[in-house]
């Protein structure tokens, strides 16, 4: 529960109020390392702490996050620069089935900054570390300027299927426009060999789960990482409380054929 002391080794902006930072630990600190998917909660000396997924990489040095700047704690973060330090308790959390995608087909869907939480499956495919068939991945953002990470979706396209697309573009965007379920709704799927891993906002993912199950994906091959108001991060304080479980504590991914009983009902 106390904080342990990291150093910003790197602060990245990504897009005007969201940035990246790779965090080293201090000396008298021990190394953790974060599946992909699991969330630390990162200290601003007297400002909070917030929960952050990881961002990182198996050959990334030390913890990276990407945050984007919506409240008191992470503009605390973002005004701090490389060589400040901050607080970090964790690994939190279940993170992403990767030992169940043996033989698969991985459908990778994000929104927004939902692709933060995702981008260590990417790299992990890149990589060859991931016994699955292929990867294919679907990102939406609602405007040019916010595509996340958009000079690495470009290298990434030359390794797998990468479809991005923008709500609204401009006149440079060479890619296609509209929500992600229009591009998602076309692909051709092996409903039998599919698994999908789903991050971005709630709305995006409601419309996601119901076409990817009207084209015959198994519930039980439907993962999805939820966002909610963390507090404690040991299902303690009950502020992330959801049907049944703790998002911090039983999440934040949940295979949506476990959660589908409550998935519909509005602001539980």
């Amino acid at each position: 529960m106390i904080p342990a002391v990291y150093r910003i080794e790197r602060r990245i902006e990504e897009m005007p109020g969201t940035f990246t930072l790779s965090l080293l630990p201090g000396a008298r600190e021990e190394v953790v390392s974060l599946r992909p998917g699991q969330f630390n909660m990162l200290y601003a000396f007297g400002a909070g702490e917030v929960p952050i997924s990881s961002s990182g990489t198996a050959d990334t040095p030390g913890l990276v996050h990407t945050i984007r700047a919506q409240g008191a704690v992470t503009r605390a973060l973002e005004r701090l620069r490389e060589g400040d330090t901050l607080g970090l308790r964790g690994p939190f959390g279940n993170g992403w089935p990767v030992a169940r995608l043996a033989g698969r087909e991985l459908l990778v869907i994000a929104g927004g900054l939902g692709l933060a939480p995702l981008r260590p499956i990417i790299y992990a495919q890149l990589q060859g570390s991931m016994n699955v068939h292929s990867v294919r991945l679907f990102y939406g953002a609602r405007r040019p300027a916010e595509v996340l990470y958009r000079s690495e979706l470009e290298q990434w396209g030359r390794a797998l299927e990468v479809v991005a697309t923008v709500d609204h573009a401009d006149v440079n965007w060479p890619g296609r426009v509209g929500v992600i379920t229009a591009p998602l709704s076309t692909a051709q799927l092996d409903p039998q060999h599919t698994v999908a891993f789903i991050c971005g906002p709630e709305i995006m993912m409601r419309f996601c789960v119901q076409l990817l199950m009207g084209k015959g994906i198994s519930p039980a091959n439907i993962y999805l990482s939820m966002e909610r108001n963390m507090k404690c991060a040991t299902g303690h304080c009950g502020h992330c409380q959801w049907g049944p479980n703790f998002i911090c504590r039983d999440g934040p991914v949940f295979r949506y054929s476990d959660i589908r009983g409550w998935w519909q009902i509005p602001a539980l």
